[in-house]
């Protein structure tokens, strides 16, 4: 059973005049908690931050958002935080009113029942139908837009798949509907560049700064459809999936290789995912 904090207080119900009802106009966070801690608390923290600058918003203040955490963090065992910032209630129109207080809403969800088998053997994905639509001013951010996603993730399940990848107006590879994509190649780590469209998820960050130390040159580029034949290993991520190896897309298939173990169990051991 899911419970809720609207502005502080216990609560289920949104003023209709909110902007996030009438345009998405906001920002959310999903975020691990395991033992009683959301895993990646300042990051997700400062990305949320970061996000509501880019947007012109007021960003709720760090200490504020954990002091209302702690009111919905279980003591132990895993859970799903959300975290969402909209601009608050405004009247019709899309200029954004001035002197509006952001609406907060806290989420605590249960621990999604994800299968053991993905992490021993990987998942299979395919392409989805829906392309992404170019839009550099919200590039990267995880802003409460996400009809693409929502009609994606109706189109691969339909075809009978967990995950599917997301491809561009120009058919680049850009991610998952819900997760980041890597590829490995000798000790090259590539991931799509996400100047044009697409969210930058915190693992996707995590993964990327400590890449070196893993023996691995990252990479952020443009990626092809064609060059994911060629990848030694693939693999997905997300806050709550954590890192997943992708061992199946369409006819072609890869192993559920080495590094991408190594990296599983290196952010897991420290504490940044909550692993399988």
């Amino acid at each position: 059973m899911a419970k809720f904090l609207l502005n502080g207080r216990p609560g289920e119900v949104l003023p209709l005049t909110d902007r996030a009802v009438h345009y998405g106009d906001g920002l959310f966070e999903t975020i691990a908690v395991a033992g009683g801690e959301p895993l990646c608390w300042p990051q997700h923290i400062q990305r949320l931050a970061r996000g509501c600058g880019q947007l012109g918003m007021t960003p709720p203040p760090a200490a504020l958002l954990r002091k209302e955490a702690e009111q919905l963090l279980p003591p132990s065992g895993r859970a799903v935080l959300k975290i969402v910032v909209s601009r608050g209630s405004g009247g019709r129109g899309y200029l954004p009113p001035g002197g509006t207080e952001p609406t907060r809403i806290l989420g605590l969800y249960p621990w999604p029942d994800y299968p053991a088998d993905w992490y021993r053997h990987g998942l299979a994905c395919t392409v989805s139908a829906l392309r992404l639509g170019h839009n550099p001013a919200l590039a990267g951010l995880k802003h409460l837009n996400r009809l693409e996603q929502v009609l994606a993730r109706a189109d691969v399940d339909g075809r009978g798949f967990s995950e599917g990848l997301m491809l561009d107006v120009d058919g680049n590879v850009i991610e998952g509907t819900m997760s980041n994509l890597f590829l490995l190649r000798g000790t090259h780590l590539i991931t799509p560049a996400l100047d044009q469209c697409g969210v930058a998820g915190i693992i996707r960050h995590l993964v990327l700064e400590r890449a070196l130390e893993w023996g691995l040159r990252p990479h952020i580029a443009s990626v092809r459809p064609e060059q994911l034949p060629e990848a030694d290993e693939l693999f997905l991520c997300n806050s709550i999936l954590g890192v997943c190896p992708l061992t199946q897309l369409d006819q072609h298939s890869w192993p559920a290789g080495p590094i991408t173990r190594s990296i599983m169990d290196g952010l897991a051991a420290d504490g940044q995912v909550a692993g399988p």
